[in-house]
């Protein structure tokens, strides 16, 4: 059994056949968080995640780069729904307003603090976890992490499709974080020491579909079903038996998630 973390079946990529999709993955004993990156395509990944007695659920959450469009009303109250098992994707992302003039950018960056910490309020609020995506913001988002000292280390959250140091990495492991490694391992050697750094108990596996396919599927869609590429790229890296990997992160996930 395989679990992906983070992917997106919600979104218009799968409009066509995303129940084949599903059913796939569910066939091959693979389970999946849809998760939402707007108040829209969250409702959409509760109303998939409905549809399925097992193995299908729902995040819910505004990704950082729509932090001037946020209803987070609508979000606060899809949170409470009983296939929701966290909250996000939110987090900070910096990539795109460095690219802006500076006082923009500054501007930017206000609004994502702002609207990651209603995110973090919202999960201690309903108990669940956060799903966070960071993108050349680490000292930010650590240093935000760090000043909400109640939240309990066992159901912090994960850093999604992890792009950091080995440091950063187990800087958010003391935090009680767990961290997610997508296909993007099967291409690039960028983090492989955050792969060995981190414990086998800390890490999940995710696909981020449709985006980035991993090894040997670059250039097409991704799908849920790809996470065992990730998977077996992680026991490669260190050292272990896939079958490891894969009942390990599916356990981490089921913990985390409680599912």
């Amino acid at each position: 059994m395989l679990f992906d973390s983070h992917t997106h079946v919600n979104f218009k990529d799968f409009d066509e056949d995303r129940d084949a999709v599903i059913l796939r993955c569910l066939a091959d004993d693979v389970w999946m968080i849809n998760v939402g990156s707007d108040a829209v395509n969250s409702q959409k990944a509760i109303d998939i995640a409905h549809q399925y007695e097992k193995g299908v659920y729902a995040s819910v959450g505004i990704h950082p780069n729509d932090s001037d469009d946020a209803d987070f009303s609508a979000i606060e109250n899809m949170a409470k729904d009983d296939k929701v098992v966290a909250i996000g994707e939110t987090g900070l992302d910096y990539y795109c307003s460095q690219a802006s003039e500076k006082l923009k950018g500054e501007s930017v960056k206000k609004e994502q603090k702002e609207l990651f910490m209603k995110h973090i309020e919202l999960s201690q609020k309903v108990k669940k976890p956060l799903i966070i995506h960071c993108r050349d913001a680490h000292h930010d988002l650590i240093s935000i992490l760090n000043s909400y000292s109640k939240i309990p280390n066992s159901a912090c959250g994960v850093m999604h499709f992890f792009c950091g140091t080995a440091e950063e990495a187990l800087a958010y492991c003391n935090l009680g974080f767990y961290i997610s490694f997508s296909g993007v391992v099967t291409f690039a050697r960028d983090y492989d020491e955050a792969v060995r750094a981190v414990p086998l108990e800390r890490i999940l596996v995710e696909t981020d579909a449709p985006f980035v396919a991993p090894v040997p599927f670059r250039g097409k869609r991704n799908e849920p079903r790809y996470v065992e590429y990730a998977a077996r790229k992680v026991a490669e890296i260190k050292g272990l038996s896939f079958e490891e990997v894969a009942e390990q992160t599916t356990q981490n996930a089921r913990k985390l998630f409680r599912i």
